[in-house]
């Protein structure tokens, strides 16, 4: 079975709307504003790219990355040359410029964690991770979490209603501008 990772930029209180500038947030590019640039603090994100198998998206995050990805050859050239899928039952086709199987269901994300492949990368797409995670989908969380507090956004983790899931924190580092990487894996 694959593992299906969800990957963010995290503030302490838990948001992770429009980290790299996206429109329409009030705090839009958040992890570039009065935070010192330490490349050592992104290693986990080249990793992630060199690891996975595929990247999964929700609609929202598809058509915000559908235009500015596949220009970023340096940056995604591993994410830009894999497989991807789009979780929507909204979306009436693919982009063109960044073609991407379109799963109508979580019954299709389960499935697709039955095939042979590297990890599942969901970036983005917090609606997606929340029914991922409350769907127990999720295998692992690869956190970056930034020392900011931005109050409204889009949070990481659902406020549903629902038993509780143990994490267990098998990486975590602290870089000297305060960002932390925390890697937890789900306790099944």
């Amino acid at each position: 079975m694959r593992q299906l990772i969800v990957t963010a930029f995290v503030s302490l209180d838990g948001v992770m709307e429009a980290p790299g500038g996206e429109a329409g947030y009030r705090n839009t590019g958040w992890t570039f504003k009065d935070i010192e640039f330490v490349p050592e603090a992104y290693e986990l994100k080249e990793r992630e790219q060199n690891e996975a198998g595929a990247l999964l998206l929700g609609r929202v995050s598809y058509e915000a990355f559908a235009p500015v990805w596949p220009t970023m050859t340096e940056e995604f050239a591993g994410y830009n040359a894999m497989p991807r899928y789009v979780v929507s039952t909204t979306l009436k086709e693919q982009d063109d410029r960044w073609p991407a199987t379109i799963l109508r269901s979580l019954d299709e994300v389960a499935a697709l964690k039955e095939t042979e492949g590297g990890p599942i990368s969901v970036h983005g797409s917090a609606t997606l991770g929340h029914s991922l995670a409350d769907a127990g989908l999720v295998d692992r969380y690869h956190l970056l979490v930034f020392p900011k507090l931005l109050g409204a956004g889009k949070r990481l983790f659902s406020d549903a209603d629902k038993d509780a899931v143990n994490l267990k924190l098998i990486e975590h580092e602290v870089y000297r501008n305060g960002i932390q990487k925390q890697v937890f894996d789900v306790v099944r």
